[in-house]
């Protein structure tokens, strides 16, 4: 305690020097992460190198598994050819339809779930006993019903794509802030307004999340599903290289399920840049 706060005198007042202060750093960021859109390309190409210089140098072996060269000229292959058209064309038709469909049941029923208790009572026992079913066991179900053209193989990836939305749309709807919710009640707010622009906006990180899940798993199925009575198809393509040991055309289809994986993943990360640009 210095001298004139002991005689009750107030405390002096030092000039603050302005040119040797230090500036404090912000440190409210939340754990916002950086965008380093350099790091991911340079991790793939450091990859294919390694991959590309292993199979020249003998390290690993042609037999057990291609140079990226090689799948990259079978790859070619099937643009000039333009079979990968018809292949890539007939896998995104059912993707598409069956995914676009699964996900838009799925949020209705997760929705469904988690506002009424009529719904999780009877629902809920109904989506945890069917979850765990792998799905392309039902397919030749599937067949049965629906034949075996496209339907089978849309239901297929509607199935499995639908449970997954379901479990993360009402996990999302159950992780709103009930305060929120309250805070609506009190302002007068009606039920559907509550719904409309605090539940959904609340649930949405999760929904996002779910059809990040989801889209993965379709990509599984559709690979499934194509491989059984299938002409065209990413699916059929990898089955046919692989019974006839032509790993390059394997290592190329596989390639082009990636590729689709990646696409997925950045249109549904633009989506969540859209639609969550409140967390920021």
């Amino acid at each position: 305690m210095s001298h004139d706060l002991a005689h009750g005198g107030s405390p002096i007042q030092r000039p603050i020097d302005a040119a040797n202060a230090r500036p404090v750093p912000f440190r409210g960021g939340g754990f916002r992460h950086r965008k380093l859109g350099i790091v991911s390309p340079i991790v793939f190409a450091v990859i294919i190198a390694l991959w590309e210089l292993g199979s020249r140098s003998g390290i690993i072996s042609d037999i057990a598994l291609p140079a990226p060269s090689a799948a990259l000229a079978a790859f070619m292959d099937l643009v000039h050819t333009g079979m990968l058209w018809k292949h890539l064309g007939a896998s995104l038709y059912r993707l598409v339809l069956g995914w676009t469909l699964g996900s838009l049941l799925g949020v209705a029923f997760g929705l469904a779930i988690g506002l009424f208790s009529l719904a999780r009572a009877g629902l809920l026992p109904l989506v945890s006993a069917l979850f765990p079913i792998p799905k392309i066991a039902l397919l030749p179900l599937f067949i049965i019903w629906f034949g075996i053209g496209e339907g089978s193989k849309v239901a297929t990836i509607l199935f499995g794509t639908f449970f997954p939305t379901v479990i993360a749309t009402y996990g999302g709807v159950d992780n709103v802030d009930r305060n929120l919710i309250r805070m609506g009640q009190s302002f007068g707010l009606s039920w559907l307004s509550i719904v409309r622009k605090i539940i959904i906006p609340g649930a949405l990180p999760a929904i996002l999340s779910g059809f990040r899940i989801s889209a993965s798993i379709a990509i599984v199925l559709l690979v499934a599903a194509e491989m059984i009575g299938a002409e065209f198809g990413i699916g059929s393509y990898i089955l046919m290289a692989g019974s006839l040991f032509a790993l390059d055309q394997l290592i190329a289809g596989v390639a082009i399920l990636s590729v689709m994986g990646l696409i997925i993943s950045w249109a549904i990360g633009r989506a969540e840049r859209y639609f969550l640009n409140w967390r920021t």
